[in-house]
């Protein structure tokens, strides 16, 4: 398995890269400069290249040379390149050009990795046989990218046994990797209630039906889904995120309509098919206590990423050869967030990881934060890793 020092001679590049892929933030299916740059050095690598998936989705393959078994199989590795609508305030020298535009979430570095990591492979195709699958995806902040991609025939037109993604993670010490054995991330629904009364002077409340008395029930009663119908031993989460009701200089009129907007996340089929029924429910039976009507409408947007037992099997003991066995955990507790690549693992096999970037040095800050900025020490251990995938699947 390649070691850590393997990419070394690669960090300069991939350090470049990552910082020029920060200073010029795109949002999702905005990607073009990105995939531009992700295509140049993939070509440049001798790497075969398609551009255009799903609108700014870049798909590289490249087939190793060695012989065996594996030469029949192929595996696709993943990394997400937009960034989020923010404004950056990090004050680095690497900063957004872009106002209102950053990476927050650290795919500039996702992407960099896996272009080291590509560009290493193709020095070194001698050490594995089958091929390998580079997928850089646009869109999965909240965009639907990995939707879009597998809607644009992803997996036919580039055929894969299986997946890979892994996400840097600032709560982790620096260099290390954490395998979920199970979920990973929620799932991450959208759901809005509307409630209609008959609207009427807030002196005269007897002469109408208060939709913003029903959406207050509503909200206190919302929360008994987890605290009181959820197993204390599953996870759900239900938030309301979103009111608009009257006008703030009439505050002496009681509305007809409230409409409010929130989230629920779970960890499986089960629990988000719950939160999906009670939410409605709760919101009809509540509307008729006060007389009111309750539109309940919700979405769902991303299932739970759930990682394979054998690929993260795989990927664990992948992480332990090139990083070390103290490095590699599976035992990292599910997080209520939520991922597109949640999708691809429902297409195919596959796992998920984690990579620390955690480091005192580099007080990053947690994702989605304007002060966040990937922390460029953990590429080459991102990139090894990455590297060390492939042999585990695909070595000679």
């Amino acid at each position: 398995m390649p070691n850590v020092e393997a990419l070394e001679p690669l960090a300069k590049a991939m350090t470049t890269w990552r910082r020029d892929l920060h200073a010029h933030p795109e949002l999702g299916f905005e990607e073009q400069r990105t995939a531009a740059l992700v295509a140049r050095e993939l070509r440049a690598a001798g790497i075969t290249v398609q551009g255009g998936i799903a609108g700014t989705g870049v798909v590289g393959t490249l087939r190793g040379t060695a012989g065996g078994a594996g030469g029949n199989r192929a595996i696709g590795l993943r990394a997400d390149m937009d960034a989020l609508a923010m404004e950056e305030a990090t004050g680095a020298p690497w900063a957004s050009l872009s106002p209102g535009r950053m990476h927050a979430c650290g795919h500039d570095g996702h992407t960099s990795m896996l272009l080291g990591a590509a560009k290493w492979l193709a020095a070194n195709r001698e050490r594995f046989a089958g091929t390998v699958q580079f997928i850089f995806q646009p869109a999965e902040e909240s965009r639907g990218g990995a939707q879009a991609m597998l809607a644009d025939g992803l997996f036919e037109r580039f055929p894969v046994d299986a997946v890979y993604g892994i996400h840097n993670l600032p709560g982790l010490p620096l260099g290390t990797v954490a395998v979920p054995k199970g979920p990973v991330l929620a799932s991450s629904d959208t759901w809005e209630v509307s409630f209609r009364g008959r609207g009427t002077h807030g002196a005269k409340p007897h002469l109408g039906t208060d939709a913003i008395l029903a959406a207050a029930a509503f909200i206190t009663a919302l929360q008994s889904i987890v605290a009181r119908e959820l197993d204390p031993m599953a996870t759900g989460v239900v938030s309301v995120g979103h009111i608009a009701a009257g006008h703030p200089e009439a505050p002496n009129v009681i509305p007809a309509q409230v409409l409010m907007r929130g989230t629920a996340r779970a960890l499986s089929a089960e629990v988000r098919d719950m939160l999906e029924a009670r939410i409605g429910a709760i919101a009809e039976g509540v509307a008729a206590m006060h007389g009111v009507e309750a539109v309940p409408v919700y979405t769902r947007r991303l299932p739970p990423t759930v990682n394979h037992p054998a690929q993260a099997v795989l990927m664990h003991r992948a992480a332990a050869a090139t990083l070390g066995a103290a490095q590699a955990r599976d035992d990292h507790p599910p997080i209520t967030a939520g991922e597109d690549f949640a999708c691809m693992l429902e297409a195919r096999p596959g796992a998920y990881a984690w990579l620390g970037t955690g480091d005192p040095a580099h007080p990053e800050g947690w994702h989605h934060n304007p002060h966040f900025d990937f922390n460029d020490a953990a590429l080459p251990a991102g990139a090894a890793f990455l590297c060390s995938i492939v042999e585990a699947e695909l070595g000679a």
